[in-house]
């Protein structure tokens, strides 16, 4: 698979060998690919704010996010960790419950499996869940939605080409990703789908966008990809949800 053409964003990610860190688990020094934050509406009402930050270097990346409620909303924060190889294989992935409770979990690849550790506190032994996924397989968790930011690089590495300074993505373009939700403990297939292009706005203006569906068992979500592939707005219309980058 080439990831050549592409230019910008999606081109950094890949050619360079988007998401490998050194095995220590530590972030090394590297570009900053993404970084900032995106408010979760619920019928229009801000309900939390996830900051994250995509961090690159010559070996590879590292995803980490945190996730907040607000004021008024059941108090409840999270944190996570995506290490991921350059040939955009899973490493490791981390998440923690800061608040109210204290449950984590880490998936790892094993062989031909990917192996989930999970425990209710820090203090009690983890509970092994295999899931017969190969280490390709993309992390698509609760609660962390620059994930899908991630998905939606992959797919548009695949699809997309840059022509005249301008992202080309054809219309009905698709295609088909294995997924992993460690919250929920389960795997399923999702769709990615180039279905158009559409002005938006942002703030006072207004951004071109391409515009994806990302389609699966848990839901369907719609996708706004900006000219410097990053996320600007995600939508689950069967429960007036948006996340939208601040």
């Amino acid at each position: 698979m080439k990831w050549n053409g592409i230019g910008g964003m999606v081109v950094l990610a890949f050619s360079i060998g988007l998401f490998s860190v050194a095995s220590s688990g530590k972030e090394p020094a590297g570009t900053g690919v993404d970084s900032g934050t995106f408010g979760v509406f619920m019928n229009g009402k801000r309900v939390g704010t996830e900051t994250f930050s995509i961090t690159q270097n010559a070996g590879g990346s590292l995803i980490t996010s945190r996730f907040r409620t607000e004021p008024g909303v059941d108090k409840a924060e999270q944190t996570s960790e995506l290490q991921i190889s350059p040939s955009g294989e899973l490493r490791r992935y981390e998440w923690r419950e800061v608040s109210p409770g204290q449950a984590q979990a880490v998936v790892t690849p094993n062989d031909q499996f990917l192996v989930q550790r999970s425990s209710k506190t820090s203090q009690d032994k983890p509970e092994e869940q295999p899931f017969l996924l190969p280490s390709s397989t993309s992390i698509l968790d609760d609660y962390f939605f620059v994930h899908r930011e991630i998905l939606a690089w992959k797919f548009m590495a695949m699809t997309c080409r840059q022509q005249s300074g301008q992202l080309q993505c054809p219309v009905g373009q698709k295609a088909q990703f294995g997924t992993l939700n460690p919250h929920a403990r389960s795997s399923m297939p999702v769709t990615l789908e180039v279905t158009g292009t559409e002005k938006i706005k942002v703030g006072s203006g207004e951004l071109d966008t391409t515009k994806l569906s990302l389609k699966g068992e848990a839901g369907d979500w719609t996708i706004w990809v900006d000219q410097q592939f990053k996320v600007q707005k995600m939508a689950v219309p069967s429960d007036n949800t948006e996340i939208v980058r601040d």
